[in-house]
């Protein structure tokens, strides 16, 4: 009896061991989206990509001979919940490495919680230039900044036809939107183009009338939207009832044309929209046969085509996580954070390696994405 009550005591102090805590079965990454809420149908898509490239890994014998294992929380497209989703992730669930948070002021408000705890996140959607120059060392984000989008979709001007005379802007009112807004305006009056009025909405608006009205008003022509596919849908439809003149143009990449023509009808017709992965041409994206391998994952699962748009960042998310899982040798934070530095991995976007960005000595990893802008003409995507 003694002796099967000694053992059992240092079976527990091992449990209780340092370091032990993340040696397990499984090879557990935390993962933290707007399942529900204002912005729920992009966070679904985000997490659902995840879910695809779980399943692939895992089909491949996992990473260090174990299978990964999602743990999937909620953060309600709210910047509480996503904090309590995160150390609810770290504290309980003992993950060594998060990916998230979808919305730039959700991330952020994560983002000491990384510091505190001494865990690595993969950030898979959120634009704000602040997340990886606010000195945070635990921050790795495979999206573009709204600067890097800007200039991207600087080198698309000319295509426009007729060209850009005037912009105006109606932006979601947080950390995404508002950052946005002013890369592109910024990029637009160094290349000429005057400025209108700009108009802000909070997340969960539903009537735009009165922004749009100031917007009809001002005398542009073209209006840069940036907010979530949910809004979107509600500002191409109300513009079209409002008789506004302006060719809409969508930026953030989180627009889902597929769920755009599907819900707004007619008034999808003639929008742009920037993109980072264009699912209805994978032919012409930069690793083909990663992209084919995605969409065809998603399609097994019977997702919705709509949210490919959005879920290759999931995608994306956890098989940079994997790679550097991979390279570490092992499943540990301070191992994985310095393994991330040396990842370079064919991804559904493009190339994904990190560069420095931040101040000296607390960098954050940043990825220099691809951009794709494509235009809806009577009710199908095309490649302008």
């Amino acid at each position: 009896m003694r002796t099967m009550k000694t053992t059992a005591l240092l079976l527990s102090a091992a449990l209780l061991a340092p370091g032990v805590a993340f040696a397990q079965e499984t090879i557990k990454i935390g993962v933290t989206q707007p399942l529900t809420g204002a912005v729920a149908a992009s966070g679904n898509y985000v997490a659902n990509g995840a879910r695809v490239a779980e399943e692939v890994v895992n089909a491949n014998g996992g990473v260090l001979g174990k299978k990964i294992q999602l743990i999937i929380e909620d953060n309600k497209s709210n910047p509480k919940e996503a904090v309590a989703s995160a150390e609810k992730l770290i504290v309980r669930d003992k993950v060594p490495v998060l990916m998230g948070a979808w919305s730039s002021t959700f991330t952020l408000a994560v983002m000491p919680k990384l510091v505190e705890y001494g865990v690595p996140m993969v950030v898979e959607t959120s634009s704000s230039t602040k997340i990886t120059t606010s000195g945070n060392p635990w921050v790795f984000r495979i999206a573009p900044t709204s600067a890097m989008e800007a200039k991207s979709f600087a080198e698309k001007l000319d295509h426009f036809q007729p060209a850009i005379q005037k912009a105006d802007f109606l932006a979601v009112n947080n950390d995404f939107g508002r950052g946005s807004a002013e890369e592109f305006r910024k990029m637009l009056q160094a290349k000429g183009v005057k400025i209108g009025v700009t108009e802000t909405m909070a997340p969960e608006a539903t009537d735009l009338s009165a922004q749009l009205s100031s917007i009809k008003q001002s005398g542009g022509d073209t209006l840069f939207v940036t907010t979530g596919v949910e809004q979107i849908t509600l500002i191409l439809k109300q513009a079209a009832e409002l008789r506004l003149p302006h060719r809409v143009i969508t930026n953030g990449g989180s627009s889902s044309p597929d769920q755009l023509i599907a819900q707004a009808g007619a008034a999808a017709n003639g929008g742009y929209f920037t993109l980072f992965f264009a699912p209805w041409f994978p032919e012409k994206a930069v690793h083909p046969t990663v992209a084919k391998t995605f969409v065809d994952g998603w399609n097994k699962k019977g997702y919705d085509f709509a949210g490919l748009t959005e879920g290759y960042r999931g995608y994306d998310g956890i098989m940079t996580i994997v790679e550097a899982i991979k390279k570490a040798g092992k499943a540990e934070p301070q191992a994985i954070r310095d393994a991330l530095w040396t990842v370079k991995l064919d991804g559904v976007n493009g190339d994904i390696a990190f560069k420095k960005d931040g101040p000296e000595g607390k960098e954050s990893g940043q990825n220099e994405a691809n951009v794709y802008v494509v235009q809806v003409k009577d009710g199908k995507v095309t490649m302008p």
